[in-house]
């Protein structure tokens, strides 16, 4: 069997088994949130594997799987802080999950935390193909990728460290976060999510079938628009904040940061 296709179903059969193993914990500690917390660690997972199995320029391998690891810890980390702080209470989102899933309960979020899993080994797509690549020396494309790379990891680490900040201050309760980059855009942490997978194209597009990788930011920007990100995230602003929201969506860019309008 190809090395192209023996990674991928070996890496797949070793998430699937992770997350059967996340599914049981968070149905004995009833909270299906932390779901998120580990979707973001099992990049790290893969990254390991791919380092360690792919057969591609050892140059080439490290960089990907460090800067891929970088982000799935920092990520993880993040959203372990935000989860495990009231695990006792589970997210609103999934809540809403479990009272629409109420039949046959435990069987829906298992094939859903599988899912969570497939979509994991999917969207590392161009690690996989980056890390298979046998050419000696590094393209400048690739140089550009990680280039954007870093910064969008930074871009994102620095939205998520300011909304933290402003939801820790009791004075902000029930306010809107417009401080910082959320001044410039009501989700820059979608917007710098979005282009750490433009720069995993950008880096994978030198690659032999890099140019499949297109499929990663395709499929991220349409659940950040259409899913599980900014419909949810408004919908729920919306609903605690209230016309506070409303002239704030008024006023500032949904998505690329951008300068403030005027009413």
């Amino acid at each position: 069997m190809s090395i192209y296709f023996y990674l991928p179903l070996v890496t797949l059969a070793v998430i699937a088994g992770f997350m059967t193993i996340i599914w049981a914990i968070a149905q004995t500690i009833r909270n299906y949130s932390i779901v998120d917390v580990f979707w973001a660690f099992n990049f790290a997972i893969i990254a390991l594997m791919i380092y360690s199995m792919a057969t591609g320029l050892e140059e080439r391998r490290l960089l990907i799987c460090s800067l891929a690891g970088l982000w799935s810890l920092r990520l993880g980390t993040y959203l372990s802080l935000r989860v495990f702080s009231h695990i006792q209470e589970e997210e609103g989102r999934y809540k809403q999950l479990r009272e629409e899933w109420k039949d046959h309960l435990f069987l829906k979020f298992f094939l859903f935390f599988q899912m969570q899993g497939v979509s994991n080994v999917f969207l590392a797509i161009p690690y996989f193909l980056i890390a298979l690549n046998p050419d000696p020396q590094l393209h400048t494309l690739e140089y550009i990728g990680a280039g954007m790379w870093l910064l969008s990891i930074i871009g994102e680490a620095i939205s998520d460290f300011q909304l933290a900040a402003f939801r820790r201050k009791p004075e902000n309760k029930g306010k809107v976060c417009d401080v910082g980059l959320w001044y410039y855009s009501r989700h820059p942490n979608y917007f710098f999510q979005f282009m750490i997978w433009v720069s995993v194209f950008v880096f994978a597009v030198s690659s032999p079938y890099g140019w499949i990788s297109i499929v990663c930011p395709i499929t991220i920007a349409y659940l950040i628009f259409k899913v599980t990100g900014i419909p949810m995230t408004e919908e729920q602003s919306l609903k605690s904040r209230g016309d506070a929201y409303r002239r704030y969506q008024q006023t500032t860019s949904i998505f690329v940061p951008w300068f403030k309008k005027s009413v």
